[in-house]
């Protein structure tokens, strides 16, 4: 399928989804810029609804960035201990929060570049952080649930996350980045799971080519895609 005819269906697949998810934001509960890294540090493998409940209490325990830097290691991986590869994150938090107290003046940076020097934050992670904590939108967020439903929608055919957010740029408009990835993060908790996706209840099944049948269709054709 060329360019035009994936730009195409993209369009059809936003516009069908906005519809179904017209309220589709962010899931994770924070109040601040710090907050908010912190949570989608914790999301990684992990739901949204377990890193609230595990945010809850963490937030209302460490202060700001200092708190986090000079919390014991055990003592902040005990707090997240029911998050997955909570040892991990402990330490990414801990060593991020020391390099936003040493090099920003204690401010979650607002770049690209400086929010993937942080420890543990990769584009996934800056690019959310950027949009809902400093409205800047520079890509799109490529999660678990936006891999898994464009491979399936044959929008790329790409393994990796960033090619994944390279082709899609090219194909979502960009002003559209941002409701893009919650649209998909909706549609994949809700129908097109990643075990058993419930193809005749989706509302993409006719432009999809994965869908049980083989029933995806072109829209201007009618011919199978």
């Amino acid at each position: 399928m060329d360019s035009a005819d994936r730009r195409e269906r993209t369009e059809v697949v936003i516009d069908r989804l906005e519809e179904a998810y017209p309220d589709s934001t962010i899931s994770l509960r924070y109040a601040d810029r710090l907050e908010l890294l912190i949570a989608v540090v914790l999301s990684a493998q992990c739901t949204d609804e377990r890193v609230n409940r595990v945010t809850a209490e963490l937030f209302s325990t460490y202060d700001g960035p200092e708190a986090y830097a000079n919390a014991p290691q055990e003592e902040l991986a005990e707090a997240i201990n029911s998050i997955t590869y909570y040892n991990n994150k402990a330490s990414y938090i801990r060593e991020a929060c020391t390099k936003i107290v040493e090099d920003h003046d204690g401010e979650v940076p607002d770049t690209m570049a400086e929010l993937t020097e942080l420890p543990g934050v990769g584009r996934k992670t800056a690019n959310v952080v950027l949009q809902h904590g400093h409205d800047v939108v520079e890509g799109i967020v490529v999660d678990t649930h936006v891999q898994r439903l464009t491979r399936r929608l044959g929008l790329t055919e790409e393994e990796y996350p960033d090619r994944i957010e390279a082709e899609l740029m090219e194909l979502v408009p960009e002003d559209r980045w941002r409701l893009f990835t919650h649209l998909c993060i909706d549609h994949g908790r809700a129908v097109c799971t990643a075990r058993s996706p419930d193809c005749e209840a989706c509302t993409l099944a006719d432009v999809c080519p994965s869908e049980r049948g083989d029933g995806a269709v072109d829209l201007a054709s009618g011919e199978p895609w």
